[in-house]
C-alpha cells in the first residue's frame, strides 16, 4: 500500500495482529523522523500498536528538509484558517487509507502531533463523523476557536500537554484550549509541564503514554 503522504511506519513485533493504530503528526518544519522519536519509549508498552508518521503535504519555506501541514508565511488569521483545512482534507483521507488497510475504525486510533501536528489533530479530532480513541497532543493551540465551534461533528476525548516556558506557541493557549473543550462538553485533560519549552520531555512522554495505555484496548 503507498498512501497519499510519504510516512513513515514502524510495526508492531507481532505485524499479524495489528489491533490499533497511533498516528503521529510533527510540528511546522518538522518530518516523519522527528515525531517518531516518541516511539522509541512508547513501543514495547504498546503491542500490536501500529505507529504512523507522515509527512506534511507541503515542503516548508524555512526549512528546506522539512514540512508543514499548513503555511505560517503570512501573519492572516483567515489566511491560515482556509490552509489548515485544506490540510484537514488530505489528512481526512490519509486516514481513511490507514483505515482500510489495516482493517480498523476511528476507535481503535489515537491522533497525536506536536505543535502543529497538535492543531491538526484537535480539528480532525472533532469534525469527524465518529469519535477517534482520543487524542494527545503537545504545545499546541485551537486554530480558530470560532470557526471549529460551529464545525464540531464528533467530540474525541483528549489530552493536551504544555510547556510552560514556550515562547513558540505559548502557554495560555492550553488554557483557552481547556475552556473551549469544557464548553463545548468535550472530555478533556490537561498538563502543564514546568520549566519546559517547546519540546517533549520525558516526562510528557510519559504522561501521554499512560494517558493512551488507560484508552487504547492492548
Amino acid at each position: 500500500m503507498t498512501f497519499s503522504l510519504n510516512t513513515k511506519i514502524i510495526y508492531p513485533d507481532n505485524v499479524n495482529e495489528i489491533k490499533n493504530a497511533i498516528i503521529l503528526l510533527h510540528g511546522y518544519g518538522g518530518d516523519s523522523n522527528d515525531i517518531s522519536i516518541l516511539i522509541l519509549s512508547w513501543k514495547r508498552f504498546l503491542p500490536n500498536t501500529i505507529f504512523l508518521c507522515p509527512n506534511g503535504y507541503e515542503p516548508c519555506p524555512i526549512n528546506p528538509n522539512g514540512f508543514q501541514w499548513f503555511d505560517l508565511s503570512r501573519d492572516d488569521p483567515k489566511y491560515i484558517l482556509k490552509e489548515s483545512i485544506k490540510a484537514e482534507v488530505k489528512l481526512k483521507s490519509f486516514i481513511e487509507e490507514v483505515k482500510n488497510e489495516y482493517n480498523l475504525d476511528n476507535s481503535k486510533i489515537c491522533l497525536s502531533g506536536f505543535s502543529q501536528g497538535c492543531m491538526m489533530s484537535i480539528n480532525i479530532g472533532l469534525t469527524s463523523n465518529k469519535n477517534f480513541n482520543c487524542i494527545v497532543g503537545f504545545s499546541g493551540k485551537i486554530i480558530d476557536k470560532e470557526n471549529l465551534s460551529k464545525r464540531i461533528t464528533s467530540k474525541t476525548k483528549m489530552l493536551l500537554i504544555h510547556g510552560d516556558l514556550d515562547t513558540v506557541v505559548p502557554s495560555n493557549h492550553l488554557l483557552e484550549a481547556k475552556d473551549f473543550l469544557i464548553r463545548n462538553k468535550i472530555d478533556a485533560e490537561t498538563k502543564m509541564i514546568k520549566n519546559c519549552d517547546h519540546h517533549i520531555p520525558i516526562e510528557a512522554s510519559s504522561v501521554a503514554l499512560n494517558y493512551i495505555k488507560k484508552n487504547l484496548s492492548i
